[in-house]
This record gives C-alpha cells, structure tokens and sequence, in this order.
C-alpha cells in the first residue's frame, strides 16, 4: 500500500492500536485532518494497524473496532461532525483500520475545545495565526448557509456579553482561553459568529446564537407553539405563543411551554411507593423538537418549526425536508445523519443542548417505546418533516 511505503505526513498518520490513550490521539488526527490547514483541500486518512515505520502489527480488526472508530464522527466531541468513513482493509494477510476524513467546509474544527492542526508531519494546537488562516479558508471557500455573513447587519447587532460570559468558555479550552492573545473579533471569526475578523459582519450563526433582534434578519427563526382542544386543527386553541429569540432563549422558553402542558399523574395504589408518570416523556419531546431546530432550512424559508398539541398527540413540522445522505426511507435510522446546518449544531453542542449527534429520533422512538407509547409517525419529503408522537391509548 503507497500510503504504508510514504510513511506519516500532513495527511498521513499510522497508529499501532486503540489501546491506551490511542483513540484520542486518533480525534486529534482526524480534527487535524478536517481543519487541513495545508489547504490540500484532500482527505486525510489514519491507519490503525501500523507502526511508525509502516510496518504492520497484525492487529486484529473487529466491527466492534469499526463501529468505535466510527462513533468518533457522532459523539458530539469534535465539532463540527467530522465527514469520514471507517472501512477493513487486508495487506498480506494483516488487518488495517482505514479511517479517511473529509477537509471541513468550515473550518476550524475543534475536538474538546481545541483546534489542532498538521504542520507536516507534526501534529499540534492550533496558534492564533493558524486559526486566522482556517478562518480566511473558510471565508473564500464553499461554505454552509448557516455561516454565511448577513451583509445588511453589523456588530452591534449581536450580543457580545452574553458571547464572551457564556459561549466561549463553553466553546474553549480553559488554556486556550487563558492564553488571550486572540482578540475579540478573531474569537468571534473563530467561534464562526462572524464573517472574519478584519470583515466583522454577523453570520447567519452569530444571529441565531447571539442576535438582538434574530427576527429581523432571519424570519423564520421562531417556534410556533398551539395547545388545541381536539385532534385536528380546527379544534379550538387553548394556548398559543411565538417563541423567539437566541437559540438558547427559543430552546429554553419551547421547554417551559412544553411542561407546562405535560401532565403529571401520581399512582399510589399499584405499589408501596408512589409513581409518577408524565404524559409523555420529557426527553423524547426535548430531543424531537431540538432536532427539527437544528436540522430545519433556514435560507429563504420563513416558515417557523410548528409544534401542535393536541388531545392524543404532539405534531413537530420542522421547515426544509430532508438534506444529504438522508432519505424518506432511511430517516430516523440509527447512524444516518447529514448535516445542513453544521455550525449550528456545534453551537448547540456547545450550549449543552446536544450531547451526542445523529442519536435524536433513534433515542426518542426509545423513551416513547419503553413508556409504553404508538410508535412516532413521521411524514417526510423535500419541502417539510412532520412527526407525530402519540399519546398513550386507555389500555396502556
């Protein structure tokens, strides 16, 4: 294999095994891989099975090796989601763990908080002259809606205070941090809230994270909560709000509109201690209407996510349809995911919204199931995605 033959470099790195500290060397790498701060503007590839020289070790390599190299794109560590795939190779009859990592479209990518990145064939933390080149690749490159500069704002239209006291210790490494000698506006141009730092404009992000007045800028960027009395829409409404604001404002405002409407029973008679059951479990509800945030078109879409309560279920309507590698068939499937706005999940992520990627509907379908509830319903196509959770029936 020539790879074997070239020995490490900026795109190459070999590791022995997924013993000891190897599976974090291993996020570096592909963190590394995906910043390409070279700008190859190629894949990256690790190879687990292989010693420094290249010669291999005779590693024996499982699905369950596989299925934990793979997991490293979806464990919400490295933000944002690292495009990669993990595949068996066999050389003379040894095994080889080929992990290929994508260059990111929007860089820089951080693994616990820290960007690494190649300089030859060493790896390390990313200065700040590193990241101010990450940030000019990002800016002339092909980049997702969800960082691209909204012209007509300025940065007085974001809230500032709330960046540097609450998002950038979530965000950083403490001695990343520590090290201040980065200003604020490359935190921001790193952070990807604005455009770059000698182009101070708020990108689509930096509105949704941190926006005065999202609104204005973004339309679309609501939650429109109905309560209504029946089961279909013609029912009366009981409750209704628009909920809006930063993400964390709309996040957390969706939460308490949401319990205010789940009902807590109490049964004292089935056992020797109380049991209290919601009408439906929390966490799905959370993880269901934060996904269809995360995952909905924001780019010429003003339509808000719906969620409509009714007698014997919830519908979410999140704007946009299906993105990617994701289909109508394989939607909810576990391990199928496809981001379209990438950034937006890292700052989620970061606001501890999020704690693993790709696991929203899979884990949902879980908690409903074993409450005792219908299986979700879902109607997806390219315009919308509706799920439906339903209540659980009188016998249950």
């Amino acid at each position: 294999m020539q790879l074997l033959r070239e020995g490490e470099s900026d795109r190459v790195e070999f590791k022995e095994s997924l013993r000891g500290d190897a599976p974090n060397r291993i996020r570096e790498a592909i963190c590394a891989f995906a910043n390409d701060l070279p700008d190859h503007r190629d894949v990256g590839v690790v190879l687990v099975g292989a010693r420094d020289d290249g010669t291999l070790t005779g590693l024996s390599v499982s699905d369950e090796m596989l299925r934990q190299l793979a997991d490293i794109k979806t464990d919400g560590k490295t933000v944002p989601p690292p495009s990669l795939t993990v595949e068996k190779r066999s050389i003379c009859g040894n095994d080889l763990a080929v992990v290929t990592v994508q260059p990111s479209d929007s860089p820089p990518v951080r693994y616990d908080g820290r960007v690494h990145v190649h300089i030859g064939s060493r790896r390390g933390i990313a200065s700040a002259q590193d990241e101010r080149i990450l940030n000019e690749n990002r800016r002339f490159g092909d980049i997702p809606f969800d960082i691209r500069p909204i012209r007509s704002a300025t940065l007085s239209e974001l809230d500032l205070t709330q960046f540097e006291n609450e998002y950038l210790p979530q965000a950083f490494a403490q001695e990343v941090l520590e090290a201040n000698d980065r200003t604020r506006e490359e935190q921001l141009a790193a952070t990807k809230m604005i455009a770059s730092a000698d182009e101070p404009v708020p990108t689509v992000l930096g509105m949704l994270v941190l926006g005065k007045r999202t609104l204005y800028y973004l339309p679309g960027a609501y939650v429109q909560f109905l309560r209504i009395a029946g089961i279909d829409v013609t029912g009366p409404i009981t409750d209704e709000q628009a909920i809006s604001g930063t993400i964390t404002d709309v996040l957390r405002r969706l939460d308490e509109k949401l319990n205010s409407h789940n009902r807590t029973s109490v049964d004292i008679t089935s056992g020797p201690v109380e049991r209290r059951k919601s009408t439906y479990p929390v966490a799905a509800i959370q993880q269901i209407t934060r996904n269809a945030i995360m995952h909905r078109s924001y780019e010429g879409n003003n339509a808000p996510v719906r969620v409509y309560w009714y007698d014997d279920r919830i519908e979410i309507m999140s704007p946009g349809g299906v993105f990617g590698s994701v289909t109508a068939e394989n939607f909810g499937q576990p391990g199928v995911t496809a981001y379209r706005n990438p950034n937006l999940a890292e700052a989620m992520r970061n606001l501890g919204f999020v704690q693993r990627f790709g696991l929203g509907i899979p884990l949902a379908k879980r908690l409903l199931r074993e409450a005792g509830h219908p299986e979700i319903g879902s109607k997806v196509d390219s315009h919308n995605v509706l799920i439906a959770i339903h209540a659980c029936t009188a016998e249950d």
